[in-house]
């Protein structure tokens, strides 16, 4: 299976960005943990800070699954949000932060609807989770 996990803006800066909220480890060192994990699995890794290069990369279809975690777009981007809808392929939507806890405006999702679940504040290994999730 290939599972294609996107980050969108200003998760290029984890590590670094706000690490109270979303930790010290970096995306590329999780995925280095992570990918051993899972031997049998292709994951594949995309992060933009550009919605027209996530919505490119979403209509490649180049995976078997999803995981997607479209930053600030989650709460806005209907562009996105039309982008998952037009695939049939398994879809979850990761928040490291637990988004319900947080400022209003981030406690909806116009892009969930479009996925087949939500993982929200479970750190970096929400994005475990879901590999699992879509393994099984």
């Amino acid at each position: 299976m290939k599972i294609l996990i996107i980050n969108g803006p200003n998760l290029n800066l984890l590590g670094t960005r706000e690490p109270e909220i979303y930790g010290k480890e970096t995306m590329e060192n999780f995925l280095e943990r992570l990918k051993p994990e899972f031997p049998e699995t292709e994951i594949l890794y995309f992060q933009s800070n550009w919605e027209g290069e996530i919505i490119d990369r979403i209509q490649k279809d180049d995976f078997d699954a999803l995981i997607i975690n479209a930053g600030a777009f989650t709460h806005y981007s209907y562009a996105i949000a039309d982008s998952l809808k037009n695939i049939s392929k398994p879809k979850i939507e990761v928040h490291i932060s637990n988004i319900y806890q947080r400022e209003e405006f981030r406690q909806k999702s116009v892009t969930a609807a479009y996925t087949d679940s939500l993982l929200s504040g479970f750190g970096m290994q929400g994005y475990k989770l879901a590999v699992e999730s879509l393994l099984k």
